[in-house]
């Protein structure tokens, strides 16, 4: 698929315009915050998706090369990482695969919306990462089906440890942005 030409400083500043909030947060990993990045409101806008989408494919296409593998399948994790993975399905014409944080308790009662098992070379689509926690709970998931998973590729990192904690779980990590790329600090 032929990638347009994107102005990747313009597109960190367009996602920190729209998605960056300042006030005292509380983050997933339980650290507080004094900004957060709301990816709903840049993951759910079509043409940020579409410029984020072939970045997701460039990093991919490198992580690949590097490791010695050929994706199969993508997966993200609910509910941030489901348009991420989405997009970056559509651009690289693989097929993807959705982890629910917990099963559900109704119809199939799965956790993994998709096929994926034994065979499968599988990349993690994510949207922020600060310490990775959500990331290699998703990864766990994944593995339990005996599918090879290779590595997490970030939306946004935070540089607050995820990077350390995915590579001491033998997974390759990259970010299409880290804070610094937006323009964002604790001050």
């Amino acid at each position: 698929m032929s990638t347009p030409e994107i102005n990747r400083a313009g597109l960190a500043q367009e996602i920190a315009r729209v998605a960056l909030l300042r006030g005292q947060f509380t983050l997933r990993s339980g650290k507080t915050s004094t900004y957060y990045l709301d990816k709903y409101l840049f993951s759910t806008r079509p043409e940020l998706l579409a410029k984020l989408a072939p970045m997701f494919a460039t990093r991919l296409a490198a992580m690949e090369a590097a490791r010695g593998f050929r994706a199969t399948r993508l997966a993200g994790a609910e509910l941030g990482g489901i348009p991420l993975v989405t997009a970056a399905s559509l651009h690289t014409g693989l097929p993807s695969i959705f982890v629910r944080n917990q099963k559900k308790d109704y119809g199939t009662a799965k956790q993994l919306e998709g096929v994926c098992g034994e065979g499968d070379n599988l990349v993690l689509i994510e949207d922020v990462a600060t310490t990775g926690g959500q990331a290699l709970e998703a990864v766990r998931v994944l593995r339990a089906t005996g599918a090879a998973v290779h590595g997490v590729i970030a939306t946004i990192d935070r540089l607050e440890g995820a990077r350390e904690n995915i590579e001491r779980e033998g997974l390759a990590f990259d970010a299409v942005f880290t804070t610094r790329d937006l323009g964002v600090g604790e001050a």
